[in-house]
């Protein structure tokens, strides 16, 4: 903590800044009682609370399965043996191999292994000390095991009941308390917790006795560990919300605990009052990352469902801004199903329950629909997802089912408070869409935000064309981190080779650009959005005119009193096939051609797109460069 933010800092602050450091020294001497096992343990069950809908009735649910998706069934299998055979597909990283027996200290992709040192005392942003520490810790988020829960569910093969018990056991011998990168993230802590419950469900009766009770001690230290080391001013965003959900999935489902009621009461608190803070009044999550939204929106589903299948009240309030969160994702997906990566892609999830890709967020909101009984969202979502199922059961299935599906009353949308803009001209997997980015940087110190200020995506005739190219990396490699991030990377302009925000560390800014939108129409036949870019040499104003059917016109307009050289960046997709002929661009599968009206010239470069945490793959970028006086105006055609 430096000296301003400790000039800034309220008392409360200070003293949950003070507690915290006070209880990893007192670890780290071994005063305190947390770093061995508790000697005693009440008898949890597993049978007092209620769990997940799809455990009402374990075996019509794979019924279920079985049934209505074969294919998924036989993936989860192949998944599962995968697993067992150790190889592991973790974020975008494909076979990779922690050892024979797994080291659950080793990052594979660097070749680091991580010290078994006390926690507080690892500086796991240093990728010269634990690589890209994403995927050491979604390893030991353990999520997988609901992968082999799944399997074994389906075929009743012990094959990977013992993969997970074996798992279990020897992540138990090589994590003492904590020691290690796996104790030093609390919200790691809780996603592991949240994993383990649900394996210890779907393995209920094939984990030895003595397995369990050593694993409820653990998850006493880990419950134990949340609500001393809480996010409360470290990373108020969904760190704190992920560790709230954590406590609270402990205290429910693990009531003979004599602190359960305490983790409960504390976790649903922190839910109740973050809420109003992490969700704008237009549904948009804070910090400016679709990704980060739907890690929101799906804890605070979790968070729902298990409160009323346990009878505990939920304001109205949680359950509205659950709603302006699933109707912020139903307008932001794409006609091709899948959603834009605007802010960073974490490539994570809460629970590992549906076969979907990361950039598919449709099982959230047909998990929405029948929460709400809402027909807009399943006409978006389509097909009900195996997530569903799980969540809520064969009735909550049965439920979407019956659901009148509809299309949304509403084509084109602004969510003005998080500054994004939505133009379409249907909801078909033919319309066109295109989505404007023009609002705050981020939020607290905008860690995972982007430079991408009056950027656009923009898919014609339902095939996604022009991206946000992603994230790849947060420590792997400072490069590529950086230039992800950038407005270089983004279909937006740059004023003399300057990102409208430059980055700093992997998670802070050296400087943050500032904003605003200026004009927003909706009318039948055209929609039309303007807004500005402004700093200390002036900025730039972008207007967007959707002439529906047709076209997108799009203006830059520069607003300094000095000429600069400008770059305006178009980023295709990997699956696109762009090319530039006589002036014009052409991408024939999506039949969209684009035109310049300005002096300049068109540069042709290779660059990348990131559709997962951790993956790239190659795409094209083009850019038109041209030097602007004062006042002067560059128009682009976007031609269907």
């Amino acid at each position: 903590m430096n000296l301003q933010k400790l000039k800034n800092a309220s008392l409360h602050e200070l003293r949950v800044r003070a507690s915290q450091r006070v209880a990893a020294f007192s670890e780290r001497r071994g005063w305190s009682s947390l770093v061995k096992l508790p000697d005693r343990l009440p008898n949890a069950d597993l049978e007092t609370s209620r769990f997940f809908g799809g455990f009402e009735n374990l075996e019509k649910a794979v019924a279920e399965i079985k049934s209505r998706w074969p294919e998924t069934a036989r993936r989860i299998v192949e998944q599962a043996d995968g697993i067992c055979a150790g190889k592991f597909d973790l974020l975008g990283f494909r076979d990779l191999s922690f050892g024979d027996p797994i080291d659950w200290h080793f990052e594979p992709v660097s070749g680091k292994r991580i010290p078994l040192q006390h926690w507080s005392k690892l500086d796991y942003l240093d990728a010269d000390v634990a690589g890209d520490k994403k995927i050491t810790w979604e390893l030991n988020r353990h999520q997988y095991f609901m992968k082999l829960g799944q399997a074994y569910a389906l075929t009743g093969d012990g094959r990977y009941a013992n993969t997970f018990v074996n798992h279990l056991e020897s992540w138990m011998d090589a994590n003492p308390p904590k020691l290690g990168i796996n104790w030093a993230s609390s919200l790691e802590v809780a996603l592991r917790s949240i994993s383990w419950l649900w394996a210890l469900y779907f393995f209920k009766d094939a984990v030895p006795v003595e397995t369990l009770k050593r694993a409820l001690k653990f998850l006493y230290l880990h419950a134990r560990h949340l609500e001393s080391y809480l996010s409360t001013y470290f990373s108020p965003n969904t760190h704190l919300t992920g560790e709230a959900l954590g406590l609270f999935y402990l205290g429910i489902l693990l009531p003979e605990f004599d602190e359960a009621r305490r983790w409960r009461d504390l976790g649903r608190d922190i839910l109740i009052e973050q809420i109003p803070v992490h969700v704008k009044r237009d549904g948009v999550y804070f910090e400016q990352s679709s990704y980060y939204h739907r890690y929101t929106t799906d804890f605070y589903i979790h968070f729902l469902i298990l409160s009323r299948a346990n009878g505990i009240a939920v304001p109205k309030t949680v359950e509205g801004a659950l709603i302006a969160l699933l109707d912020h994702l139903m307008f932001i997906t794409r006609p091709d199903g899948t959603t834009p990566f605007f802010g960073d892609d974490d490539g994570g999830r809460l629970a590992m329950l549906d076969t979907r890709a990361p950039n598919d967020f449709r099982p959230s909101l047909a998990t929405g629909a029948a929460l709400f009984a809402r027909g807009d969202y399943k006409f978006v979502a389509g097909d009900a997802a195996e997530e569903l199922l799980w969540l809520l059961g064969v009735v909550g299935l049965r439920a979407y089912d019956t659901i009148d599906a509809h299309e949304p009353k509403e084509q084109s949308k602004a969510f003005p408070e998080g500054g994004y803009f939505v133009m379409r001209d249907g909801w078909t997997d033919k319309s066109n869409y295109l989505l404007f980015d023009c609002g705050p940087h981020g939020a607290l110190n905008c860690g995972h935000a982007h430079a991408d200020a009056l950027s656009f995506e923009l898919a014609a005739n339902g095939r996604t064309v022009l991206v946000d190219p992603g994230t790849y990396t947060y420590t792997g490699s400072k490069e590529l981190r950086d230039w992800f991030r950038s407005s270089q990377a983004h279909n937006t302009v740059t004023l003399d080779g300057v990102s409208s925000s430059i980055p700093d560390g992997a998670f802070t800014w050296k400087t943050i650009g500032q904003c605003r939108v200026l004009d927003w129409e909706n009318t039948d036949e055209y929609v039309y959005v303007e807004g500005e870019t402004f700093g200390e040499q002036g900025g730039l104003v972008r207007s967007i005119k959707f002439e529906k059917g047709k076209s997108w016109i799009v203006c830059d307009t520069l607003k300094s009193p000095a000429e600069h050289q400008a770059d305006i960046y178009f980023h295709f997709n990997s699956n696109t096939s762009p090319s530039l002929e006589d002036g014009v661009i052409h991408e024939p599968a999506s039949g969209l051609t684009i035109r310049v009206r300005g002096t300049g010239r068109w540069i042709e470069e290779n660059h990348w797109v990131s559709q997962c945490y951790g993956q790239k793959e190659p795409a094209k970028v083009f850019r038109f460069s041209a030097v602007l006086k004062p006042g002067e105006s560059v128009y682009t055609y976007l031609l269907l």
